[in-house]
C-alpha cells in the first residue's frame, strides 16, 4: 500500500482561541495530504478538471484524538483506503511532532462530469489513474 506523507508547520491563523488547530482546518490538510498521494502516484486534478471532470467528497469522517498547536509540525499520512472504479476512499493520519496520532480520517470521493455532475467510471475515462490506484491500495 502506498502512503504519501507531507509535513505541514502548523500556523497561527490555523489555530483559535484556545491555541489549538482549528477543527476545520484539518480538512484542508487532508486535502492537501490528498494531492500529494495524487502527484506521488504521477497525476494531478487540474489535468483531470481540463477534461471537465471534478471530484466532490461525497462522504466524510473525521476523529480528533490530540491538539496540534501553533508553531508545531504535522505530518499527513494519505493512502487509498478503498476504490472500486467509481468511489475512492483516502485514509489520512495527522501525526504529531511525537509520532502520535491526532487525527484519524476517510473522504470518500466519486468523479462526476463538471456540467451535469453525473458520475463517471473513472477505469474508463482515466484508465491511468485506474491502474495506478488499483497499484496503489494493495
Amino acid at each position: 500500500m502506498k502512503v504519501a506523507e507531507k509535513q505541514i508547520e502548523v500556523r497561527y491563523a490555523e489555530t483559535d482561541q484556545m491555541g489549538v488547530v482549528y477543527h476545520a482546518n484539518y480538512l484542508v490538510w487532508m486535502e492537501v495530504g490528498r494531492t500529494e498521494l495524487i502527484k506521488q502516484l504521477g497525476f494531478h486534478y487540474a489535468d483531470m478538471e481540463k477534461e471537465g471532470i471534478i471530484s466532490p467528497v461525497v462522504d466524510l469522517q473525521v476523529s480528533y484524538k490530540k491538539p496540534l498547536r501553533y508553531g508545531e509540525t504535522a505530518t499527513v499520512r494519505t493512502w487509498i483506503d478503498a476504490y472500486d472504479g467509481i468511489r475512492v476512499t483516502y485514509g489520512y493520519e495527522i501525526l504529531a511532532p511525537d509520532g502520535e496520532v491526532a487525527v484519524t480520517g476517510k473522504s470518500q470521493h466519486v468523479c462526476v462530469k463538471r456540467d451535469t455532475f453525473r458520475p463517471i467510471v473513472i477505469r474508463k475515462y482515466f484508465p491511468e489513474w485506474h491502474e495506478a490506484y488499483e497499484r496503489a491500495k494493495r
